[in-house]
């Protein structure tokens, strides 16, 4: 039965050339290299516009041809073509729009299968909605490359089935098919036969001595859309001070602008001191390529809901890294806590930021700007990390055990050979579907609008844990009026503070605690009735993100 699929090309989505890389690019270039290496397929196909694009995809995937195949042009304005392959393989979840051009031909003529990157737009999430009206059939897929995504969508769904079904009587079928499929990484590409002398040579030029610690980041250097870098400098400061030995933390990636560099370096000035930080650009491919040879640590603690799987952490398994991520979304299912490195503990407080989906819905806000404001309600247990990577300066065997255990898991779940099988296998199986299915036919706490809901519900079980009434909190190491006025004057830290209560409120909320020893969210939420509750809560983690405050159980 048929297991090949037509690939929708245009440049943008396989393309890692560009000023201003994005997850999504690196996937689907790795994705499009790992097709063309492990596909069993005798003809490859390009489901694509123009003829120009055709021949660009041909250009693109020329290097990767290990022997010689047919190589096929399916005009998009031929919605029958696709019959051909049997299926459609397009690199985004927005598939609703395929299907309404399949309606045009025989709807079992193939199948449509996309793929989640992220999903926390309101576009994206508006187009996982359209699937519930769109001519979607049991035979289309949407893979889904965590599990953490795979319940986002669903809730996404459910709650706009719910709405449906008040609206119009009769709760729609949900017929898509939502796999689990990880992205994957070419494992090969990690086991350079120079990596000694790439590493010696690459420390070299960065002034880094042989037996100095590098700790490695890689990703866009973004806070309101990757990962805030604040708590990250502090939990390397922190296992910095408790180490004997020189670090460094090497940052590569890409600015979006020059505020946020200056924001950056500024921040690591103030808050990782005694740290040799290193930025360098993650864009270009020698970069990319060779600083996990550099390294001895990979640390990510992505705090964003745009995040729905993490390569990076991936990429730094297959380097043979002991890893440190937060523990959130995808991160939470491919990193194996204390066997291929360590998952920190992250919490957010329960929902209570409808504000920011009205302001996001009526365009009050931008999708960066809502975003940001959804990462500033998300804080990662500094404490812990900095334990973790104290571990890992200290005990080469353990980063070596670690690392090593990381790479086999890399090559064993995440090689691209394993996932184009698992595609392979995939669109047979919808084939078999199509080819025995009949076709498809053409409430309290509901949320005002479920496809743009309080982002901490629709991303609620990304963290380890949620703020409650029973949370207990104490003074954390920030809370000194020095550290206090450090995190204010930053931008990057006060962040968003017209969403917060005043400051002058959260100034007898620390000063409470600290005369009790330690409060329970209850309890402060009665010492200030005059506070708006939602506000005061997400307040309560904003100063948990930073280390003013820290849970106490």
């Amino acid at each position: 039965m048929n297991s090949n699929a037509a690939i929708f090309y245009k440049r943008d989505g396989y393309d890692t050339s560009s000023n201003r890389l994005l997850g999504r690019q690196a996937a689907g270039e790795g994705f499009l290299k790992g097709w063309i290496e492990f596909s069993r397929a005798d003809t490859l196909y390009c489901y694509a516009t123009s003829r120009a694009e055709f021949v660009d995809f041909c250009q693109r995937i020329q290097p990767w041809m290990k022997q010689p195949r047919q190589v096929e042009w399916l005009p998009t304005s031929n919605p029958h073509s696709p019959a051909q392959p049997g299926a459609i393989y397009y690199p985004a979840p927005t598939i609703a729009q395929l299907a309404w051009q399949r309606r045009f031909t025989d709807q079992q003529a193939y199948s449509i299968c996309g793929v989640t990157h992220t999903i926390a737009s309101l576009s994206v999430m508006q187009s996982i909605g359209e699937l519930l009206i769109a001519p979607i059939q049991p035979w289309d897929a949407l893979i889904c490359t965590s599990i953490a995504v795979k319940i986002a969508i669903q809730r996404l769904l459910d709650t706009w089935a719910e709405y449906l079904a008040q609206r119009i009587g009769r709760k729609p079928n949900i017929d898509v098919q939502l796999p689990v499929i990880p992205l994957g990484v070419d494992c090969n590409a990690f086991l350079h036969s120079h990596k000694t002398q790439i590493r010696h040579s690459v420390r070299q030029q960065l002034g880094i001595a042989p037996d100095d610690i590098v700790i490695l980041f890689v990703g866009r250097l973004c806070f309101y859309a990757k990962a805030h870098p604040v708590p990250m400098y502090l939990a390397i400061e922190r296992a910095a001070q408790a180490s004997n030995v020189r670090v460094h933390l090497i940052q590569a990636g890409w600015f979006e602008d020059q505020k946020e560099e200056v924001a950056f370096k500024e921040s690591a000035k103030v808050f990782c001191p005694s740290v040799n930080t290193i930025f360098v650009d993650g864009r270009k491919p020698e970069v990319r390529s060779s600083i996990w040879f550099v390294a001895d640590i990979f640390v990510s603690l992505v705090d964003n809901i745009q995040e729905t799987f993490g390569l990076t952490p991936i990429e730094a398994m297959a380097a043979g890294l002991p890893v440190v991520v937060s523990d959130w979304d995808g991160y939470q299912e491919s990193v194996r806590d204390e066997i291929d490195g360590f998952k920190i503990p992250t919490v957010i407080p329960p929902p209570t930021a409808i504000d920011l989906a009205f302001d996001y819905l009526s365009d009050n806000l931008n999708y960066s700007a809502y975003i940001a404001h959804t990462s500033m309600a998300a804080a990662v247990d500094i404490d812990a990390c900095a334990t973790a990577l104290t571990k890992l300066i200290a005990d080469s065997e353990l980063r070596q055990r670690l690392g090593n255990n990381g790479r086999e898991r890399a090559r064993k779940m995440y090689d691209w050979q394993v996932a184009i099988a698992a595609y392979e296998n995939l669109w047979q199986e919808l084939a078999g579907i199509r080819t025995k299915s009949a076709m498809s036919a053409l409430p309290p706490n509901t949320p005002p609008y479920p496809l743009c809901d309080d982002p901490l519900r629709v991303f609620g079980h990304y963290p380890t844990a949620t703020l409650n009434h029973d949370s207990v909190l104490g003074i954390g190491v920030m809370a000194t009026p020095q550290q206090l006025n450090a995190i204010q004057q930053i931008w990057i830290t006060n962040f968003g503070a017209e969403r917060r209560i005043p400051i002058a409120t959260i100034d007898a909320i620390v000063r409470a605690i600290a005369e009790h020893g330690s409060l329970s969210v209850a309890q402060i939420l009665s010492q200030f009735p005059e506070e708006n509750a939602s506000k005061l809560l997400r307040t309560l983690v904003y100063l948990l993100k930073f280390d003013i405050l820290r849970l106490e159980n």
